[in-house]
């Protein structure tokens, strides 16, 4: 973990040393939108697509015919380049463990 600061404000963020391999394509674009760039590079067909909710990495690289372990090692700099985004439900609440979550007191 390293700290940021934003605004004179301490915050903390992870920093991914390794692709989650339970996180569908979808997820990773919505919170490093930098990967974006990276599928339209390797001309995968991710964004937008109804799979992309499903697909992990290995099965769009798979899906398109592009190299897993570059594409990862690719994905990971990507990562790397900027912090996570604050990404929404469906209900159009703060995902938890975003830094700008809402606590529930239920």
């Amino acid at each position: 973990m390293e700290n940021v600061y934003i605004c004179g404000l301490r915050r903390s963020r992870i920093v991914p040393f390794t692709v989650n391999t339970d996180l569908s394509v979808d997820e990773i674009m919505r919170r490093w939108p930098a990967t974006i760039r990276l599928m339209i590079r390797h001309r995968m067909l991710c964004i937008g697509c109804p799979f992309g909710i499903f697909h992990t990495v290995a099965e769009a690289a798979a899906a398109h015919e592009v190299d897993e372990a570059i594409f990862s090692g690719e994905m990971l700099t990507a990562m790397r380049s900027e912090p996570p985004a604050d990404i929404q439900s469906a209900s159009g609440d703060l995902e938890p463990g975003s830094p700008n979550a809402k606590v529930s007191s239920r």
